[in-house]
């Protein structure tokens, strides 16, 4: 079977699961298939999956951030002092936060690249930087978030959740580029083979600071997200999304190892994800079982990846 092939099969897979675990989840809801349960369903789905792609940038240069729920926690606390007012004021306030996301995912880049720092142990440092600043700046939830914005991306259009819409309009700004453009193609390559890289010419560190960067952004976007959806900032928010979204990277059947990928499965992955949750919730799980299993769910995604990556290492071993 051709890689090509496998590709394939993994994206149907991912899809068939995706549908059946949708329909189970329409099935269990009191209010069944209604516009209602879909957009609610595509916000908390939206949430995860842009989270899902922060951490799909930075996984295939073959690394991973552990300082993504803080950086969506700073830049949702950032937005709730900034993303109200007038038209031009709320502008320049999603500006900033996206400003203050890439500056974060830079500066986990730079301790990565010219640290020399493994990138578990630059991300959790700095990850604990961030949330400590966004525990100072906003104690406790608060603040306020324009809320004419926060209905018209959380509703939806003639039917189509707003949130789905937002969605694919991303997947197809970086899905493209990241096949079509040196840029991308170079993130692409360094998480192949970092040697390889370097020696048919290609800026290993420019690629990986461009990845750390673009992960800190998608992370501004996911907490501005979370600002139109609750219309107040919390610098609490963050833990659940750094663990979800490696799950989702995995889940989606994006390897650890890096090098391969594309930006959907990510996405098809949280949503699976938030489905799974979703689910156990509307089957009267009880609560504490429900974190029980959503729990296993992580490991048991985590644990797949991992073992995949392992694999990998050892195949690279053989052929040295």
């Amino acid at each position: 079977m051709t890689g090509m092939d496998r590709r394939r099969r993994r994206l149907l897979l991912v899809v068939v699961a995706l549908v059946v675990l949708f329909a189970a989840f329409i099935l269990t809801h009191p209010r069944g298939f209604s516009v209602y349960v879909v957009t609610i369903w595509a916000n908390q789905g939206v949430l995860l999956a842009l989270a899902a792609i922060a951490q799909f940038f930075v996984v295939i240069v073959r690394g991973i951030d552990l300082s993504i729920g803080s950086i969506i926690a700073l830049t949702n606390v950032a937005a709730s002092y900034l993303v109200f007012g007038t038209p031009g004021e709320i502008a320049f306030g999603i500006v900033v936060v996206l400003a203050l996301g890439v500056l974060c995912g830079f500066l986990n880049g730079l301790v990565v690249v010219f640290g020399r720092v493994e990138p578990i142990v630059a991300t959790l440092a700095t990850g604990a930087i961030y949330g400590g600043i966004a525990l100072l700046w906003r104690p406790i939830p608060g603040g306020e978030i324009d809320d004419t914005l926060g209905d018209l991306l959380t509703y939806d259009v003639n039917g189509v959740p707003t949130s789905l819409i937002v969605l694919v309009v991303v997947l197809v700004a970086i899905s493209i580029p990241l096949r079509r453009t040196r840029i991308g193609l170079s993130m692409l390559a360094v998480g192949s083979s970092e040697q390889s890289a370097f020696l048919t010419g290609i800026q290993v560190r420019v690629a990986k600071l461009v990845a750390y960067s673009l992960a800190g952004l998608f992370g501004a976007l996911t907490a501005l997200y979370i600002a139109f959806v609750t219309l107040t900032g919390d610098p609490a928010i963050g833990p659940a999304y750094t663990l979800n979204s490696i799950a989702a990277v995995v889940l989606g059947g994006v390897p650890l190892t890096g090098g391969v990928g594309a930006p959907l499965l990510a996405v098809l992955g949280a949503l699976i994800l938030k489905t799974i949750s979703s689910l156990m919730f509307f089957t009267g799980i009880p609560p504490l079982a429900q974190s029980f299993f959503e729990g296993l769910v992580l490991a048991v995604a985590i644990g797949i990846g991992a073992i995949d990556a392992l694999r990998s290492r050892s195949k690279l071993k053989v052929y040295e």
